[in-house]
């Protein structure tokens, strides 16, 4: 059977429901709703960036990598907690299109490996940086930190081009 173009069904319910008719009739809640989706990922990305110029050694080398984890992580909760769901509403407005947009699930995907990428990071390498001397950070956390930044840009490159594709 050949894929529905207009999206799964899932899609259109997101779409037709009640939240997706509120984002699409309201004169404000679309760009309040983005305003927040904006500032939501800016604060994400802007601490996760923060961190991996750390690892690298390209930016506050006085400060302990734990220190600056611990000062950035809250932040990047905060950031997540406000991109989510502002994301997932901004979705509902035009669900059977752009959850089927190749940039949109470029962008899922890669918010999912950058995730695995924290994940082993934290599974791996990080388990012992208290121990990390100040300067230089074990190889396998500045591999994660490039990894994160590739994949963090390609977050914002591939959300930027949902709108083209």
């Amino acid at each position: 059977m050949p894929p529905d173009p207009q999206g799964p069904a899932l899609l259109h319910w997101l779409q037709d429901g009640a939240i997706g008719r509120a984002m699409r009739e309201s004169l404000w809640l679309f760009p309040a709703v983005e305003i927040v989706h904006i500032l939501g990922f800016a604060l994400l990305i802007g601490t996760i960036v923060a961190l991996d110029f750390r690892l690298l050694g390209w930016r506050m080398a006085a400060m302990p990598v734990a220190q600056l984890a611990s000062l950035t992580l809250p932040l990047s909760i905060a950031g997540f907690a406000l991109a989510l769901p502002s994301g997932l509403l901004l979705l509902t407005t035009e669900a059977a299109h752009v959850g089927v947009n190749p940039a949109f699930l470029a962008k899922i995907g890669l918010i999912f490996l950058a995730g695995l990428n924290a994940l082993l990071l934290h599974r791996g390498a990080w388990r012992s940086v208290a121990a990390w001397p100040a300067d230089a950070p074990p190889p396998g956390a500045r591999l994660a930190a490039i990894a994160s930044l590739f994949l963090w840009l390609g977050v914002l490159i591939a959300g930027r081009m949902i709108a083209y594709l």
